[in-house]
């Protein structure tokens, strides 16, 4: 994608970061998929071009999935591509990583989820605060899964779990008991919502699934009283403009309700969510922000400190970053 201002692109660099929307599949940096797959990768795929936009979610997922089936055989494959992706957030001055696996794609691969999770955890250099979530789709929760998803609220490297999948497709009964129990055994929850489905949804993920932190929540601008039920309860809405404009939730930059949703009192962050199917960088979606919504510096800035206000990690360890943040915006 193009880099857009220099300027603008410097003081990005320089802003201390967060990503609280990372799909490690959908991070899969392209040099270790083309390595692995000799010939099949050559070229990058049309769909990093800027104009880009994919016809559905469907679509979307299908291409993402065959790269997911090509590459993670297993568990050290996901610690090598872990650890080539953290560290090209460090080098984008990003402190602070969430980034989720599926539990479908272990099923898939035949593989062992705590392995996965303890070679993720293993890729994490000094330095960065990672935090790891397994991503359940709506149909997750299988005969074989069940087991496994059951255990995974034992897995001691394991933060949280999440709430991946086609918005539309039915959330079986078992959602909201295991919701429950995971923050029993003190694991955060999150959930993907608003972005196909309407703000309908939304609510729903925030009353039955009892999530404070929703993945994209685009749509909710679309009804106040769900804007206002975010803002009473302190959900935080964790957006990705690039991926929102290639996927055709909104049209383009200019469309986005980031910043109507920031004015009406939502916490919004910003993150690339699936950089190996949209060819972005954090820095990309930021700079959308600035060139193709009018945010200045200062604004950036707060969409930064954002990040860090709903981090899972101690108020000690926010404080230098918040600090700089501060003197920056």
């Amino acid at each position: 994608m193009s880099t857009g201002d220099d300027t603008v692109a410097a003081f990005v660099q320089r802003l201390p970061k967060t990503e609280t929307h990372l799909h490690l599949e959908g991070a899969l940096p392209w040099e270790l998929l083309r390595e692995a797959n000799p010939g099949k990768y050559a070229q990058p795929p049309a769909s990093w071009d800027s104009g880009f936009r994919f016809r559905n979610f469907t679509h979307f997922e299908g291409e993402l999935l065959g790269y997911a089936g090509d590459y993670f055989k297993s568990a050290d494959r996901y610690h090598e591509c872990a650890k080539a992706v953290f560290a090209s957030r460090v080098t984008a001055n990003v402190k602070y990583v969430e980034t989720s696996f599926a539990s479908g794609c272990i099923d898939f691969m035949g593989l062992d989820g705590r392995e996965v999770c303890d070679a993720i955890r293993a890729a994490v250099p000094e330095g960065l605060e990672v935090r790891i979530f397994l991503g359940i789709h709506h149909d997750g929760w299988t005969k074989k899964m069940a087991p496994v998803l059951e255990d995974a609220l034992l897995w001691g490297k394991l933060d949280g779990i999440d709430l991946h999948g086609a918005e539309d497709m039915p959330l079986g009964d078992w959602a909201a008991p295991y919701w429950k129990r995971a923050c029993e055994a003190g694991k955060f929850t999150k959930a993907h919502a608003g972005e196909f489905q309407g703000p309908e949804f939304v609510r729903r993920c925030v009353e039955e699934l009892g999530v404070r932190r929703i993945q994209h929540g685009v749509r909710s601008v679309e009804d106040p009283e769900v804007v206002a039920m975010l803002r009473g309860e302190g959900v935080a809405l964790d957006m990705c403009p690039v991926s929102n404009v290639k996927l055709g939730v909104v049209p383009d930059a200019s469309s986005h309700p980031i910043r109507a949703l920031l004015d009406a009192g939502i916490v919004c962050t910003v993150s690339t969510d699936d950089p190996v199917s949209f060819g972005n960088t954090l820095g990309d979606d930021y700079r959308m922000l600035a060139d193709g919504m009018g945010f200045s510096r200062q604004d950036l800035a707060r969409v930064a400190r954002n990040g860090f206000e709903v981090a899972l990690v101690p108020d000690a360890w926010k404080a230098p970053h918040l600090e700089v943040l501060a003197s920056m915006g």
